[in-house]
């Protein structure tokens, strides 16, 4: 990448950068209230690239009492420079479960990639959601057989 990544928690102040990256964000009121409550919850976390918002990631850690990553989202000016694998791997580093789990479109062929390059495993569907295009379900073993969760 050769530019300076840093992560953060995202704050109040951050939310028009965060819409500004969000591709659905611009066209449905309901994402921006979303990235508002989960700025609020403290489980936004942003890639900052050059000090600007480059993507965000949400964790949370309330999905069957297992790490959960709800969204992974990489402005469209800063795709293709490994900047979703990076948050990735800062989400997968931050999660607080032995277990972590994700989801994305089965259409999402990239983020399949991205997740299977990641040690994630597809993990079942569910229908319904988006038609005619299922999720598909990952899983990751994030503290390894026998060993506690990282806090």
């Amino acid at each position: 990448m050769g530019n300076t990544v840093h992560f953060r928690l995202a704050r109040a102040d951050d939310l028009p950068a965060l819409i500004g990256i969000d591709s659905v964000a611009a066209n449905d009121p309901r994402r921006a209230e979303l990235l508002q409550q989960w700025v609020a919850a403290r489980s936004c976390h942003l890639l900052l690239l050059d000090a600007r918002v480059a993507a965000y990631g949400v964790l949370h850690h309330h999905f069957f009492d297992s790490g959960f990553i709800e969204m992974l989202m990489v402005g469209e000016d800063f795709r293709r420079l490994g900047l979703g694998e990076a948050l990735l791997q800062h989400l997968v580093s931050r999660c607080e479960r032995p277990r972590l789990f994700t989801s994305t479109n089965q259409s999402n062929e990239p983020m399949h990639a991205l997740l299977a390059r990641n040690g994630f495993i597809a993990s079942g569907q569910i229908d319904n959601l988006d038609p005619g295009d299922p999720e598909t379900v990952f899983f990751r073993d994030v503290a390894g057989p026998g060993q506690p969760a990282r806090h």
